[in-house]
């Protein structure tokens, strides 16, 4: 890999947190354009009919002094709107996020909307948050990129909508532009049987385009992403002088869209996803992009915690570059928020008497053997409270495997839980599961350590592998927990039954389409 050559020195990067990296870039670019930024921000930002009001999460600001251009504009009939993306709001059943990206700046953008589609009579405006990376290096241009969020509120629960986003120019009601409509269907209000979906480390590529075109055949209400979402950084260390391009981001929203634009893709933050130039965290370029229900947390501070309920499940989304002993470029950047916010959450999920279950999903992995292994500042921070909270299943990415544990109480098995078994939090422990095969090039295992799914079952009694440490030593582990492995890419998909026996039957699927594993939670039985 070339280090670019107008970033921060790889032996200074490694010393930095991810804080001091953009001081860094801001600094070095401030000095170098200050006059032709400050002029060209004030233009991009004020210019008239950029923005428009909506209730969505805040804007990612950026930098005064940072070089830019004024934003060129062309007749808006001739500006297509691509890569949308639902999410919901804090309440599935009645508010809706409606995000998407133009390729040019347009006036007065907004999403259409009603409950036939050809009654698209409601007009909301939208929100741009418009996102400028500078030349980091002398291989790519500087780019600009549009993202505009919609906030819809009010909607009916269990309801079909049919919407279409648009802007001067652009009518998505026309005639001609029904084609570009979209549709999704807010949550019942009364809890019922229904289908999510899960993985994480997904990509460009065919394989996870073939991925996505699976879960919509698993009609989901909604699907989990578990972070490294499109790897436009693909060095992952949380350094600026990983490689990056942000045009990867337009690819990848392009390619979601066919699944996004009706299953909301509810995403949380892998180590993929630290981009320093945005902001002192690295998450500006994911707030400019996504809108996520926030539920107590600053959403600014970390966009990918957020918790929902949906039906009888409570889902908790985490950051987990937070607490990461492997990847420390922004451990501790929540000074302990995030797991006090943790805390308050399971505590008044697991009090609410309509909620059976708790699902919570992140990237760093609590436990595997694979590539990454096991992080031990994932499991120092948050097992104890997954413990108290009795979670019912975690889901991780990092790994680019499918690899599924027994039930682990205290750190170890609780119960085991064959392919096709049955599983009680309340008594066994929790199963932790991770859906690392999306579609990034795939891990394994360790030597001699073989694949063991449904249809292809080879037990071990032990395996030797690692967890991280504070000092970020690898520490060597020999674990009896791992059940489940397998080396293609895969998703899960988990059916949620509620009334008198809820369950979770949770299955993961081969890029095939072939089932690799199934088992049951069911709390008392």
């Amino acid at each position: 890999m070339d280090t670019p050559d107008v970033g921060i020195p790889e032996q200074l990067a490694g010393r930095l947190s991810m804080p001091e990296q953009h001081a860094y870039l801001r600094g070095k670019f401030s000095r170098r354009r200050v006059l032709a930024g400050a002029f060209a921000t004030a233009g991009a930002v004020g210019g008239a009919g950029l923005l428009a009001g909506c209730s969505g999460g805040a804007p990612s600001a950026p930098a005064p002094s940072a070089a830019r251009s004024a934003p060129v504009r062309v007749d808006g009939s001739l500006v297509a709107p691509f890569g949308r993306h639902l999410a919901f709001g804090a309440d599935p059943r009645t508010q809706m996020r409606i995000s998407w990206q133009v390729p040019l700046a347009v006036k007065s953008p907004y999403v259409r909307v009603g409950l036939k589609p050809w009654e698209l009579g409601e007009k909301i405006a939208a929100e741009v948050r418009d996102l400028h990376t500078p030349a980091l290096s002398k291989k790519l241009p500087a780019v600009e990129q549009y993202y505009l969020h919609a906030a819809l509120d009010g909607l009916r629960p269990g309801t079909t909508y049919y919407y279409g986003v648009g802007h001067d120019g652009f009518d998505p009601a026309s005639p001609e532009r029904l084609a570009t409509l979209g549709s999704f269907r807010t949550a019942p209000a009364r809890p019922e049987t229904f289908v999510f979906t899960a993985f994480g480390d997904q990509g460009v590529g065919p394989h996870a385009l073939a991925n996505d075109q699976l879960i919509l055949g698993q009609n989901p209400s909604f699907h989990l992403h578990a972070g490294d979402l499109c790897y436009a950084d693909t060095t992952g260390h949380g350094k600026e002088s990983d490689t990056y391009d942000a045009r990867v981001w337009d690819t990848f929203l392009a390619q979601t869209e066919s699944v996004a634009r009706s299953v909301p893709w509810m995403v949380t933050t892998g180590n993929h996803d630290m981009e320093a130039w945005y902001s002192p965290n690295g998450y500006g370029g994911q707030s400019a992009r996504w809108s996520l229900p926030g539920n107590g947390f600053d959403p600014k501070a970390a966009p990918g915690v957020y918790s929902f309920r949906y039906g009888n499940v409570g889902v908790v989304a985490l950051d987990a570059n937070d607490v990461s002993y492997e990847i420390p470029a922004n451990r501790g950047h929540s000074e302990g928020r995030q797991t006090a916010w943790l805390d308050r959450r399971l505590r008044a999920l697991r009090a609410d008497d309509s909620v059976d279950f708790i699902v919570v999903f992140f990237h760093h992995c609590a436990y595997s053997t694979s590539t990454h292994a096991s992080d031990g500042g994932v499991r120092d921070a948050w097992l104890p409270l997954f413990t108290e909270h009795q979670v019912d299943l975690v889901i991780n990415g990092h790994n680019h495997v499918y690899e599924r544990t027994d039930a682990i109480r205290g750190g170890e098995v609780g119960r085991p839980v064959p392919v096709g078994a049955s599983t009680d939090p309340t008594r066994d422990g929790i199963v932790y599961v991770t859906a690392g095969g999306a579609g990034k090039d795939l891990y394994g295992f360790g030597p001699g350590v073989e694949d063991s799914h449904e249809g292809n079952v080879h037990d071990r009694d032990h395996i030797t592998t690692f967890h991280w440490t504070k000092s970020r030593d690898a520490n060597p582990d020999t674990v009896e927990w791992s059940r489940v492995r397998y080396t293609g890419f895969s998703f899960l998909a988990v059916e949620v039954t509620a009334g008198a026996h809820p369950r979770l039957s949770v299955s993961a699927f081969a890029g095939t389409g072939e089932r690799v594993d199934h088992f049951d939670v069911v709390r008392g039985g």
